[in-house]
């Protein structure tokens, strides 16, 4: 029997290897040889090869992916976890997203998100993530005790980009978040800013922290200090810098109106853009405002901010956990590397000016 006498399929039935196999006059065990690219392909003819393959196209047979991992080991699949707020659009999560879709894409790699309420609350649910459907987990700016962390499943490579803590025997990508902090706020000082009013990300953050050690380490190079109350602690969310800033401007009625705000990240210096063109304080001309990430919102409000490098931490993220899932399986060098920092750049934007000459007072 050849491929040209193969009988039609029923519509709607799924050509199998057992299909294939008859259609060539082979064992579906031969087939699935050729088809899945086994090992032991090598011990079939060019002939019957041709022949299976012929049948394949015929049949119009779609490999089945699972018997295909089984085979080579890898679903060729790269996981994504990371919380997700419900009340808005992660733009940070989105951008480190985009930068892992596309070197997955490049190396044939599909991804798959996986989305937790709260890192604390549910990292009991990270080892099921690793039950055979991914190859490799990217943890997405996780916050993991040192418990949690040693919890983690050893089976699966795993890589974090911005974590809370160094995790054994798991590469960890982030920016230089101090140091773009520093640079933005000496960028600040240097054009005659003073009463520069940090809105912080939240206290348990290393990130945030590292941010609010920029601001303060450009300070005292600058021989000043801020003035007091000026670093208030929030959350990386439009809403958090609406309402911190309300908050901080209803607290300090009758003072001076700070004369730049620097935002812990790009939504909430969008949340707080909402604040002072509510209050009639035009941007920058009366108030300049800074954001951190450079996030396509922050792009589309020509916001000034700090560039970290979201884009490209996906990027190589992606390339690195390939590069492990290869290790482990025997098929290259495993990378020679615990932490990587990226460097970050200072964006230009609309909301940056010189500081007014007269003081304003917060009403």
């Amino acid at each position: 029997m050849n491929s040209s006498s193969a009988k039609p399929r029923k519509p709607g039935h799924a050509a199998t290897l057992a299909d294939v196999g008859r259609a060539a006059g082979v064992s579906a065990m031969a087939a699935s040889a050729v088809l899945n690219g086994a090992r032991t392909s090598a011990r079939i003819s060019d002939e019957t090869r041709e022949r299976i393959l012929e049948a394949a196209r015929q049949l119009n047979y779609r490999p089945n992916a699972t018997a295909r991992a089984l085979t080579s080991r890898r679903m060729n699949t790269l996981g994504l976890a990371t919380t997700l707020k419900r009340e808005e659009l992660n733009q940070y999560f989105l951008e480190v997203f985009s930068g892992v879709m596309e070197a997955g894409a490049e190396l044939g790699q599909n991804t798959t998100v996986f989305a937790l309420e709260d890192w604390h609350r549910q990292a009991a649910r990270i080892p099921a993530f690793c039950d055979g459907r991914i190859d490799g987990l990217i943890l997405l700016a996780p916050q993991l005790d040192e418990q949690e962390a040693q919890r983690l499943p050893d089976h699966t490579p795993i890589l974090s980009i911005h974590s809370n803590v160094l995790i054994p025997g798991v590469i960890n990508l982030e920016p230089d978040d101090e140091a773009g902090a520093q640079a933005m706020v000496t960028r600040l000082l240097g054009m005659g800013h003073r009463r520069i009013l940090h809105l912080a990300g939240p206290e348990h953050s290393l990130g945030a922290r590292r941010r609010v050690q920029g601001y303060l380490r450009a300070h005292a190079l600058a021989g000043l200090a801020p003035p007091p109350d000026y670093v208030v602690d929030g959350e990386f969310t439009a809403d958090s810098g609406r309402r911190r800033l309300e908050q901080w401007l209803d607290q300090h009625r009758g003072e001076e109106l700070p004369q730049a705000i620097f935002a812990g990240n790009d939504s909430m210096a969008i949340g707080c853009l909402d604040v002072l063109v509510a209050r009639g304080l035009q941007v920058p001309q009366q108030i300049s405002l800074v954001g951190f990430d450079d996030t396509q919102l922050a792009r589309s409000a020509r916001l000034a901010t700090v560039r970290q490098p979201l884009r490209d931490l996906g990027q190589r993220a992606a390339r690195l956990l390939v590069a492990s899932v290869d290790a482990k399986l025997g098929e290259g060098p495993a990378p020679d590397i615990t932490n990587v920092v990226l460097p970050t750049e200072l964006v230009d934007g609309a909301t940056l000016g010189a500081p007014r000459s007269a003081s304003l007072l917060i009403r």
